[in-house]
């Protein structure tokens, strides 16, 4: 058994409005990710089902086709592998839930 505080954690820098912290088991990834308002993931598809559940902000989701609003207090379950992208519609802090492990947001992976 592992235990570990979010304070403890460095805070991953990905661009100028997107930042992360990530803690990974053997088989899932959790991550609290802080969006400014603006930021965008660009269209993009990975193994992993992905559930994103916003606690402060709202995002505009794409996934496939389809667009939705996902604000506080809502989840969005992106299935495997099916392409999506995500834009932060206000500043957003939100948990990220991925199955399997991202193993490209591991220390080396990406």
């Amino acid at each position: 058994m592992a235990v570990t505080g979010w304070d403890e954690l460095e805070l991953d820098k990905v661009t100028e409005l997107i930042s992360r912290k990530v803690v990974s088991g053997d088989r899932q990834t959790l991550a609290q990710v802080y969006l400014k308002r603006g930021a965008l993931v660009p269209l993009h598809t990975h193994e992993s089902e992905q559930m994103t559940y916003v606690l402060d902000g709202v995002l505009k989701v794409r996934i496939d086709d389809t667009e939705v609003l996902v604000r506080d207090g809502e989840v969005v379950r992106i299935p495997s592998g099916v392409p999506h992208q995500i834009e932060a519609l206000a500043d957003t802090f939100e948990l990220d839930v991925f199955s399997p492990t991202r193993a490209d947001w591991l220390p080396g992976g990406e």
